[in-house]
C-alpha cells in the first residue's frame, strides 16, 4: 500500500521533475533530450541485446567506480551483452566515452511502475547491478516480479541517508527483503543496511572497488604534456570537481597565496558543465589572468588560472598539478572522490564536509595521504605549508598511494557475487 502511495506522489510530481529538467537545459542542452527514455520509450534503432547483465550507475562518480568491473566481464565474458543505464548527461556520456559501442546505453527510466514496465519489456535483463546506493522501491519490485536478481555494488550508506531510510520504515524493509544481496563498502555501512531490516545473509562487505582503480596512462601522459607546457619549476594547485558556491573561496585563497607565491597557477576544474563558464568569468572577475581550456590556448608565464573547462580530462589536470584539492567539501555536498588524486602520488586535501567518502576520507587522512581543513582560511594555510616544504608534500603523495595499494582485492570479490547471479 506504501509503495502505490508513493507511485501516486511520484506521478503527480512529474511535471515538477520535467519543469526541473527544462531549467537544468538552459545550461546545459543534454537536459532536454531523450525524455522519452526517462518514461520507457526507446527509439527503435538502440540496439537491444539478449537477455543483458544491466549495470545501473547514476553519474559520473559512479561510473567511474564500476567501469573497472565493467572491463573485468568485457574481457572475460566476451559473449555477456551488458546494458549500463545513467541518470544523468554527464554520466551518459563517460558511458560512451569509456566503453564505446561494447555496451548499450540508455537512460534509466524514473521510478514509475508503467516505465519500468516498458523498460523490462525492452530489454529483459538477466541480472541488475546497481552502483553504490540508488534504492528505487518501483525499480526494485520489477526486478522482483521479473525475477531479476539484484545486487547493490560497492555500497555505501551514510548516517544521514539511513535516518531518511528509517523515516520510511516499512517501505524500506519491503525494498531490502526483496534485494538478492548487498556487497557494503565496510562494516560500518553494512550494519547500518542491517538496522534498516536487511537480512544477515544478504549482506557481504567485500571492501571499496575504488581501491582497484587504475589510471589511464593517457592521462598520466595528458598530465605530463600539460605540465612541460606549464613549467615544470612553477608551482601548480588544482581545485577538483567544485561547486558553484566554492569558486568564490577557492578564487580568493589563490589570490592570497599569489601574495606569496607570484608564479603559482591554479587549475581549477568545476564539477557540473554548466559552471565552466561561470567558474572562469568569476575568476575574470576577481581581476586574475585566466586561461580556459576548451580555447585551445595555452597559459603563459602571466597565467594565474588555468580552468579545466572540457569533460574526461579532469585526472590529467590533476597529473599536471603538485596538490590536488577535492571540492564539494568546503560547502554541505558531501564531498567527491580523494582516491584518484591520491593514486596519483599526490598530497590531497579536502574541506569539513566529506560525508559521500567518510570512511575513505578518513582512513586516506590516517594513513597520512590527505588533510582535512577546516575552512577557507586553512585551506590556504595549508597549502601554504606544502608549496613551501615540497619534500612534506612529496611524503604525503607517496604515503596516499601506499595506502591504496595495500587495500586493493574488492573487485575480484564482488566480480565473484556478479558472475554468481
Amino acid at each position: 500500500m506504501l509503495r502505490v502511495l508513493y507511485s501516486l506522489v511520484l506521478y503527480l510530481l512529474t511535471p515538477v521533475i520535467l519543469l526541473q529538467l527544462w531549467r537544468r537545459g538552459g545550461k546545459s542542452p543534454a537536459y532536454r533530450q531523450r525524455w522519452g527514455e526517462r518514461f520507457g520509450y526507446y527509439p527503435a534503432d538502440i540496439k537491444v541485446p539478449q537477455s543483458p547483465l544491466w549495470i545501473h550507475s547514476v553519474s559520473v562518480g559512479e561510473t567511474i567506480a564500476i567501469a573497472p568491473m565493467v572491463e573485468r566481464i568485457l574481457a572475460e565474458y566476451p559473449q555477456m551483452p551488458v546494458l549500463m543505464t545513467t541518470m544523468t548527461p554527464t554520466g551518459s556520456e563517460r558511458v560512451t566515452s569509456m566503453f564505446g559501442g561494447r555496451v548499450t546505453h540508455v537512460y534509466c527510466p524514473y521510478d514509475l511502475p508503467g516505465a519500468l514496465a516498458r523498460f523490462h519489456r525492452r530489454f529483459n535483463p538477466r541480472a541488475c547491478v546497481i552502483v553504490e546506493t540508488e534504492l528505487w522501491p518501483n525499480l526494485i519490485h520489477s526486478c522482483y516480479q521479473n525475477k531479476v536478481p539484484v545486487l547493490v555494488a560497492n555500497a555505501r550508506l551514510s548516517a544521514r541517508s539511513a535516518k531518511g531510510y528509517q523515516r520510511f520504515s516499512s517501505l524500506t524493509r519491503t525494498m531490502l527483503d526483496k534485494l538478492t544481496v548487498i556487497a557494503a563498502q565496510n562494516a560500518v555501512d553494512g550494519e547500518r543496511f542491517l538496522s534498516l531490516g536487511l537480512a544477515e545473509e544478504k549482506l557481504q562487505v567485500t571492501g571499496s572497488i575504488k581501491f582497484d582503480i587504475e589510471i589511464d596512462h593517457s592521462k598520466t601522459e595528458l598530465g605530463n604534456q600539460l605540465r612541460s607546457h606549464w613549467g615544470g619549476q612553477r608551482p601548480v594547485w588544482a581545485a577538483a570537481s567544485t561547486h558553484d558556491d566554492e569558486h568564490r573561496q577557492i578564487i580568493a585563497v589563490h589570490q592570497a597565496l599569489l601574495k606569496v607565491f607570484p608564479t603559482l597557477m591554479l587549475v581549477l576544474v568545476p564539477r557540473h558543465p554548466e559552471q565552466f563558464a561561470v567558474a572562469g568569468d568569476q575568476a575574470e572577475a576577481a581581476g586574475l589572468n585566466v586561461c580556459r581550456r576548451s580555447s585551445g590556448d595555452i597559459p603563459d608565464a602571466t597565467t594565474q588560472v588555468f580552468v579545466g573547462d572540457t569533460l574526461g580530462e579532469m585526472l590529467g589536470f590533476c597529473a599536471a598539478s603538485d596538490i590536488v584539492f577535492v571540492g564539494g567539501s568546503l560547502i554541505e555536498r558531501g564531498g567527491h572522490n580523494p582516491l584518484e588524486p591520491a593514486l596519483l602520488s599526490r598530497p590531497v586535501l579536502v574541506g569539513p564536509h566529506y560525508f559521500n567518502f567518510l570512511q575513505i576520507t578518513d582512513q586516506l587522512a590516517e594513513a597520512g595521504g590527505l588533510n582535512v581543513v577546516a575552512d577557507e582560511q586553512a585551506l590556504e594555510s595549508r597549502l601554504k605549508a606544502l608549496l613551501e616544504d615540497t619534500v612534506q608534500a612529496g611524503d604525503m603523495g607517496a604515503k596516499g598511494k601506499a595506502y591504496l595499494d595495500a587495500n586493493r582485492g574488492a573487485l575480484d570479490r564482488l566480480l565473484a557475487l556478479v558472475t554468481g547471479l
